[in-house]
This record gives structure tokens, sequence and C-alpha cells, in this order.
């Protein structure tokens, strides 16, 4: 059937934002419309997507009045509404890589098939992690204190208590060493560094960029060890405050945490009081136990933080051709019944 035909199979493709960087633009809406397979039609929305503050997406008058119709669903997340108005839904994609608010029990339950973004955020997430960590290996937040109270002092950089170093110095351990653990592995060994990887099956082929992987069980021998621990695994219950208190205080006094995962990996408070303690040469942080980061959070008077709010993953110029390569070819997969890409083990939740 031609694409706008009544009766073809409809995707529903909810992907406008209040954000013009994450609003579907209209380059990527032609590429969506070039590629539809024979015998599609897809239903552009028009209404914004919002936070419902909740970690989804409020619905939309017009969503759930075209919903019902269709057999795919593309959008940022997948709230219960839209699920529940979509009986005849087979396949739903996130443009997002988490899918924690997607999962409701209804959602686990059913057969309909869940996709995501996952691997698309990679590159630009590895160069925030790379920029954080390096502004506290070349002291940059030393030097910008300096500058507000302009002041020429070498002593801090050159001294015997200068924390200077290089990547090249650096134990990197990437907890979560999926793609996007890989990605950041990948710009680390870049500059040097010794990157080890924690994932579930660390009997599996290499990921790019790690010199050796290791299970979750050997995060406790691989802390002491390490200059910079990076977290990028998925949140769920086994990962919850999975750096703990414990886990904090094995680690070495000049050693930097990163969070570009969720902000339920790390015990917030006793992230916290290590830092106030100096216990802790820095903190890059970009998730939280909640957000947005309230008023009241210790973190933000932390000069050892570096806090941006929830944005590592951000490319305005990249993201749609990016989000576009997988999902089309997810589409064409999906449509010939071949095996897809990012299919999400619901039950464990990535």
């Amino acid at each position: 059937m031609p694409n706008g035909q009544s009766g073809a199979r409809l995707l529903v493709a909810d992907l406008a934002a209040t954000s013009r960087n994450w609003s579907l633009t209209s380059d990527a809406r032609q590429r969506i419309v070039a590629s539809t397979p024979r015998g599609w039609r897809v239903h552009f929305v028009s209404a914004p997507t919002v936070s419902d503050g909740d970690g989804g997406h409020a619905t939309s008058d017009e969503v759930l009045s075209v919903v019902p119709d269709a057999e795919a669903y593309f959008g940022f997340g997948l709230s219960k509404a839209v699920f529940e108005a979509g009986t005849k839904l087979k396949w739903v994609h996130s443009a997002a890589a988490g899918v924690g608010a997607a999962l409701f029990p209804e959602m686990v339950a059913s057969d309909v098939i869940l996709t995501n973004a996952a691997g698309i955020y990679g590159k630009p997430i590895a160069q925030h992690v790379l920029g954080g960590v390096l502004y506290f290996l070349r002291s940059f937040d030393i030097a910008g204190t300096l500058q507000r109270e302009a002041k020429w002092d070498k002593q801090p950089f050159v001294g015997d208590a200068s924390q200077v170093r290089e990547l090249a110095d650096c134990t990197v351990l990437v907890i979560g060493a999926g793609g996007l653990g890989s990605a950041i592995a990948e710009a680390m060994a870049h500059f040097g560094a010794c990157c080890v990887g924690v994932r579930k099956h660390p009997d599996r082929p290499l990921p790019d960029g790690f010199e050796r992987t290791v299970g979750p069980d050997s995060i406790d021998a691989e802390l002491a060890s390490a200059d910079v621990v990076v977290l990028s695994a998925p949140a769920t219950p086994e990962t919850r405050a999975l750096l703990d208190a414990r886990r904090i205080a094995r680690l070495k006094g000049d050693a930097i945490v990163v969070n570009v995962g969720r902000g339920s990996l790390i015990d917030e408070d006793a992230l916290i009081g290590a830092l106030e303690a100096g216990k802790l040469r820095g903190a890059v942080l970009d998730v939280f136990g909640t957000e947005p980061l309230p008023e009241s959070s210790p973190l933000w008077a932390l000069e050892n933080v570096l806090i941006t709010p929830h944005v590592s993953g951000v490319s305005p110029n990249w993201y749609w051709p990016r989000q576009l390569d997988l999902f089309l070819d997810n589409w064409s997969r999906y449509d010939a019944g071949r095996p897809m890409r990012n299919i999400v083990d619901k039950r464990s939740g990535y």
C-alpha cells in the first residue's frame, strides 16, 4: 500500500519536544518518510513531549487518539497511558537509552518488543567523561578558584602538594562495560589510561578500549587500585547503591568518581561524606538520586564536585542522524522479520 493510505500498518512517531535540541527536525522527519517500508504509514505527533516529573513523559490527547491503531510506537520512552491505549502495539522503540520508566508490570508481562537507543550516546558521553576527569587531573578546579581571586600562583601545580597527573598515570575502572562503557574506555585509552571493565559476563570477547574485564564479584578487589571510577551501568535492583559507603571507603584518597549512569548507582550521602572529608580528589556527576538536584543538596557547595544537569549525552548536531541510523535499521529488520538490535530484556531492565 502507499505510505499515506489508510489501512496500512501504522507507526506513531511521538518525537516533538519542548527543547529544539531534542525535537524531531524537518530533515529527520523527511528521512523517516523516505525510508518508510512499503505497506506502512506514519503519524507524526505535533504536541510536544514534556516530563511528567517522575522520570516519564506526559501523554497528549493527540497520542491517545492515534495510538489505538498503531502497530509500532517511536517516542521518548513509553507512558503507561500510551501502552494501555495502544492495544495493537507490537513494537516500541525508545529514543532514550534508559527504559526504567517504561518497565511497568503490564509492559514487562506483554509480548510487545521493546528496543532502546543504547549506543547512540556513547561518543558525547565519553567526551563528557574525559573532560570531567581532565578537569581534576589537570587541576582546573584550582585554576578556576585562582582566576576568580585574580591570583597568580604556580605552587598548587608544581609544588610538593600538586595533584596534577596525566591519564597515562591512571587505572580507570569502568563499571558497566557495554556500548557506553566501551566508548568511555576507548576515549581514556587513547591518552594512555589502563581501562578495566566490570560486566555481568566477563568471559565474553573483550570490548574495545579495555585491557581486561572482570565480573561484579571483583569490584571490591579492583577499587583499591583505581584512580578513576566511572559508573555507566543501567539502573536495576542489583545496581542500586552499587557504590556504597563501604566501597567508597576502599578508594584512594586521590581517586575521582564519575557517574553518567543513573543516580541510584551511588549512595549519595556516603559520597558527600567522603568528599566533605577530603577523602577523594573529586566527583564528576551528571545524574542524581533526585532530579533536578535540590537546592538544599550539599553537593552544590563542594569545590571538589563538578555538576552537570543530566546532559552528558547532548549532541545537537549528531543526535538525530545517530538515532535514525539505529531506528530505521531496526524498522527494516522488524518489517522483514529479521533479528533486531537493542532488544531490551524487560525482566532484567536493560
